[in-house]
């Protein structure tokens, strides 16, 4: 039985952070779990050996004992079977902390494993109990419509088993782009009857033709009558729950915006919304008649020598 390196199964190096060992057993899992891999005896093993590097790497005491007895060109060696042994197989440990002794290879995790922290030991043994499944994460897209008025969502995702399930997930009102909702035990099964793992679901925010968001504030064009500009008045601006009428000042300018104080999204979780920014765009008539025409010359005329960019 040859000795296991933990690091070198999950990828990673010998100083790797918690952090690191975390993101590359779960990148592992979620390629080889069984759940991915029905009736898979490859993926299945090598499912089990990453649990079993995890399990140690991700204990602070595991990880030290382990890293206590060297690597593999180390004080491990292989031995026949002794008397007694039922053609099983042993490992001698010639460092201090094992005491020169013998031990028979047990069950559970691998024998390499039930050599380090087996009961015989008589050290922190390895945690029994069923083991937590996996967590899932998707993405699950939203309109702004959605986003505004809250709803309930459903969406099918996979099953693990080569097949999917539908689920319903309830989008509260100001949700925005990146925003993660949990949905509890709705993950992948634990192994051996352990718990299931949760659902993680990242919106991602469906783009709208009319309006742009930035955070809880809403931006968009409309369109203003260049004689409205120039005179001023009233006109509608279409908001997410209907029409809205807006003041115009004389002599506006093209592009300029006007914000309408709560006509935005509803911040999440809170009884009030952002902004609903209107910026102009000054519209001109393609066709004019002969009489508008010439009205238009003379009102040219009359304005010669008027500063029209102030």
């Amino acid at each position: 039985m040859k000795y296991k390196d933990y690091y070198a199964i999950l990828g990673v190096k010998k100083d790797a952070a918690d952090k690191e060992i975390k993101a590359a057993y779960r990148k592992l899992a979620r390629k080889y779990h069984p759940d991915v891999n029905p009736g898979n005896r490859e993926a299945e093993e090598k499912f089990k050996e990453i649990s079993e590097a995890y399990e140690v790497l991700s204990d602070k005491d595991k990880r030290a004992r382990y890293d206590s007895f060297g690597t593999g060109g180390g004080p491990w060696t292989q031995h026949g079977p002794g008397p007694g042994a039922g053609g099983g197989f042993g490992y001698e440990s010639y460092g201090p902390e094992m005491g020169g002794q013998r031990y028979d290879i047990g069950g559970g995790f691998s024998d390499f494993f039930d050599m380090l922290f087996g009961g015989g030991f008589g050290a922190a043994g390895r945690q029994q109990g069923p083991i937590r499944g996996e967590n899932i994460e998707a993405q699950l897209d939203v309109t702004l419509g959605e986003a505004f008025a809250g709803t309930t969502k459903a969406f099918t995702i996979s099953n693990g088993r080569g097949g999917t399930k539908r689920l319903e997930v309830k989008i509260p009102a100001g949700v925005n782009e990146g925003s993660r909702i949990r949905l509890a035990g709705k993950g992948h099964p634990g192994p051996g009857g352990g718990p299931v793992g949760d659902l993680y679901l990242t919106i991602r925010m469906v783009p709208h033709p009319s309006f742009e968001r930035k955070g809880d504030d809403l931006y968009r064009e409309v369109a203003v009558p260049f004689t409205t500009a120039a005179l001023g008045g009233e006109i509608e601006v279409p908001t997410l729950t209907g029409k809205v009428k807006m003041k115009i000042p004389a002599g506006s300018q093209n592009g300029q915006t006007f914000r309408l104080a709560g006509k935005g999204m509803p911040r999440l979780r809170k009884q009030e919304k952002g902004d609903l920014y209107a910026k102009l765009r000054i519209t001109v008539p393609r066709t004019l008649t002969p009489g508008q025409k010439e009205m238009m010359q003379k009102l040219a005329e009359s304005l010669k020598g008027n500063n029209t960019n102030a």
